[in-house]
């Protein structure tokens, strides 16, 4: 897959779960927010208004750190599909 092919499948798999409306589970939702700030080098700290769910996201992000952006990209694609096939 190029780079390009890349881009586009992720984008693609962000506008779908941007547009799904059912509830996330809230593991599912911890590693898509971790492989898209890899994805998309949005290296910002959490800015949720509760302390634990910053700290959810910093562990979430912990354990991706040293993932690739394009290795976050297929992740993030990956879980998506399965995710939304099985929804």
């Amino acid at each position: 897959m190029t780079k390009k092919d890349l881009d586009t499948e992720f984008n693609l798999a962000v506008e779908r779960i941007n547009n799904h409306e059912a509830p996330f589970p809230a593991d599912i939702l911890l590693k898509l927010y971790a492989f898209y700030k890899i994805a998309t080098k949005n290296y910002g700290r959490p800015n949720s208004s509760k302390a634990i769910i910053n700290a959810f996201k910093t562990n979430a992000l912990f354990q991706v750190q040293n993932m690739t952006q394009d290795e976050a990209k297929r992740e993030y694609i990956a879980l998506a599909k399965n995710y939304l096939r099985n929804d």
